[in-house]
């Protein structure tokens, strides 16, 4: 499948800043999932750094914007290849070992309750205690867009029984790394139509290691691995250390964020 994504990231100050410095985890790496046709992730008078590949694999972008700065959007267009490969991540090159991705987080935190709930779940393997983990998220977790804040936590999503793809992922994460399976949070892009319309579609899912098959992808919210339709973009232990774009302004004032995502089936050439 071809897909072209659009992505629009716009902030707005209250007092100009005198300077802003942002970090952005926002091209899509190459592997047997995905193949870049072309990317471009542009900010008009900014002044962007060398990159680096993290240790996930993940490319990372500086960038800075010298005030004083009232505004600033963050433009990204870009052309993504795509294949299923039953949501197993081949060919993704990283040098992290798996058993990093067993540290808890505050937002992945484990408490009494999430460990039963682990436990009572579990399964022989880790495959089907992954596909079993998924199916208990999307069973127990319904998703209500907007009905979560930033800083949401695995334990108040499960207390409260709904949340936000983000709040799934985190306690999907939880659960697995409770049961000793290494376990991370992954940003991207989906289309969620199945004709190929316009679409806002920035999107949030896991990935559980599995020993012989290496990581794969679960999607709780809606009930599958990721297939042709996803773009992955980055991972981290959650979702504040995947976060697509991380920064700092330097000023005074409120911040104002719109994000505005389009995703479209392009025809095979």
């Amino acid at each position: 499948m071809l897909l072209s994504i659009d992505h629009q990231t716009s902030y707005r100050y209250e007092h100009p800043q005198r300077r802003i410095v942002q970090s952005f985890r926002m091209t899509p790496a190459e592997c047997e999932s995905q193949q870049v046709m072309g990317w471009s992730v542009e900010v008009e008078g900014a002044c962007f750094g060398a990159s680096f590949t993290d240790g996930g694999g993940d490319l990372v972008q500086t960038m800075t914007l010298s005030g004083p700065a009232s505004t600033i959007d963050v433009k990204i267009t870009g052309t993504v290849r795509t294949f299923d490969t039953a949501g197993v991540l081949k060919g993704h090159q990283e040098l992290n070992d798996p058993g990093l991705y067993l540290r808890e987080t505050s937002l992945t935190r484990v408490d009494d309750a999430i460990r039963e709930l682990a436990a009572e779940t579990a399964c022989e393997g880790a495959l089907d205690t992954a596909h079993a983990f998924t199916n208990l998220v999307a069973e127990r977790i319904v998703y209500s867009p907007g009905s979560t804040a930033h800083g949401h936590t695995a334990i108040d999503t499960l207390q409260a029984g709904q949340g936000v793809c983000q709040d799934q992922s985190h306690l999907l994460i939880a659960l697995a790394r409770s049961a000793g399976i290494p376990a991370r949070y992954v940003t991207g892009y989906l289309l969620t139509d199945a004709e190929g319309k316009y679409h806002e579609a920035s999107h949030a899912w896991t990935e559980l290691f599995v020993d012989g098959l290496g990581w794969v992808g679960l999607d709780p919210t809606n009930r599958c691995c990721p297939d042709e339709r996803y773009v992955r973009l980055g991972s981290g232990l959650d979702a504040q250390e995947a976060a697509p774009i991380r920064g700092v302004s330097f000023g005074h004032g409120t911040e104002i964020m719109d994000v505005a995502v389009t995703v479209m089936q392009m025809a095979q050439q």
